[in-house]
């Protein structure tokens, strides 16, 4: 017998700050433990809530290996203190594993699988590098051309899209200074405070000689990433860093992150009997596939599918949240759709806020849920280019 689709609404989204890898706050900060810090949030903000009627945890990684391996999200659920029944599953679709926790989530409780969910994701780059720890390529990419670009570094990828959508390093360098300056403007406007918990930061220091240990511990409540001297000048001189002669720099890419964020995604059942209310509805979903070698531009396809499946048109979307993995493939997927580039990222990307991977769709759900509010806006977008050629995007409704 088939179940009527429901809707699935948001009531809690909460994010740690991201992180600067490898060196950064967050750096001897395990990532199921930003992870709890994330959730324990998120479970703050809907104190009625019942927390043993959530069935289950849906956690983004990208590198689910090492500290981050062994199903990071049921380890990080039963470490949060959440009750032995609630599931815990990790999922991975590179950049937009968080994001597709999000839609995955929210699915369960459309089709009435489920009536509280966690959506979720976290990535620790500093102690999980870009690739993981031991990189196994499957050597049949290499049998045929149309699949050499499933090897390509990002970089690489978006130096592809730079050249094939005529992106200048002049245009990739201011659109990196904006995103700073948009960044720092928002951090001192204190705009990012409803989706931002605080991280306790803990060092400790042994001494030798006298055989104690020194204990530091700060208080993190921003993102490390935005740098005020961040200027063209500054970016003009930096060298490529993934091909020659090309465009693409360590300025005008995304940092690599630590961080992670949660939410807790509810059936309209859920809402009237825990009088909840709901921050945002789920409304759409959409991943698309392109050429593995311009991987960045797969926004350009999920963007219009994910408009089309909600019923909505592009000038609906009062805030877009593009995952800034580049500016040259931002820029494209913006000149190719003709985006409004002032609802792009109003408040900084990933070139200046940081880019843990896999958490980063979570996170940026939540920054989404919080400024539709705050500027009372009706629908706002998450979308991001993602490994080997994919595109997601994903549409909340402010309620």
């Amino acid at each position: 017998m088939s179940r009527p689709i429901q809707d699935a609404y948001i009531v809690a989204a909460s994010r740690t700050p991201i992180g600067k890898a490898p060196k950064g706050a967050f750096r001897n900060i395990r990532p199921d433990d930003l992870m709890v810090v994330a959730l324990r949030a998120a479970l703050a903000q809907v104190p009625s809530l019942d927390p043993a009627t959530i069935e289950d945890a849906i956690v983004g990684c990208a590198i689910p290996e090492g500290e981050q391996g062994l199903n990071v999200g049921r380890i990080a659920a039963l470490l949060a203190g959440l009750p032995n029944t609630v599931g815990g599953v990790t999922v991975n679709r590179f950049c937009a594993s968080g994001l597709t926790a999000l839609a995955m989530a929210a699915d369960r409780i459309r089709v009435g699988e489920a009536e509280v969910m966690i959506a979720a994701g976290c990535e620790s780059m500093s102690m999980v590098p870009m690739m993981g720890n031991a990189p196994s390529m499957n050597m049949h990419v290499f049998d045929r051309s149309e699949n050499l670009g499933i090897a390509y570094g990002m970089g690489l990828t978006a130096e592809k899209v730079a050249t094939q959508w005529k992106v200048s390093r002049e245009d990739q360098d201011a659109f990196a200074v904006e995103s700073h300056r948009r960044a720092l403007a928002a951090q001192a406007a204190g705009e990012f405070a409803d989706e931002i918990c605080p991280v306790e930061a803990v060092e400790k220091f042994p001494d030798l000689a006298s055989g104690d240990v020194a204990v530091s511990s700060r208080t993190v409540t921003l993102d490390e990433g935005p740098r005020a001297d961040t200027s063209l000048e500054g970016l003009a001189r930096l060298r490529p860093v993934f091909a020659a002669k090309g465009s693409v720099t360590a300025g005008n890419s995304s940092q690599m992150s630590d961080g992670a964020g949660a939410l807790i995604v509810v059936s309209e059942r859920i809402l009237r009997q825990f009088n909840l209310t709901p921050l945002a509805r789920f409304v759409s979903f959409s991943v698309r596939g392109v050429p593995p070698e311009i991987m960045g531009i797969g926004p350009k396809e999920a963007i219009p599918a994910a408009l089309k499946t909600a019923g909505l048109k592009q000038d609906d979307i009062g805030w877009i949240e593009l995952n800034e993995a580049f500016a040259a493939q931002s820029l494209a997927v913006i000149r190719d759709l003709g985006l409004d580039a002032a609802r792009v990222n109003p408040m900084g990307g990933a070139i200046a806020l940081g880019h843990p991977l896999g958490a980063t769709g979570a996170i940026r759900a939540a920054t989404v849920v919080h400024a539709l509010r705050r500027r009372r806006l009706k629908y706002g977008m998450v979308t991001m280019c993602v490994g080997t050629g994919m595109g997601a995007a994903g549409i909340l409704e402010r309620m």
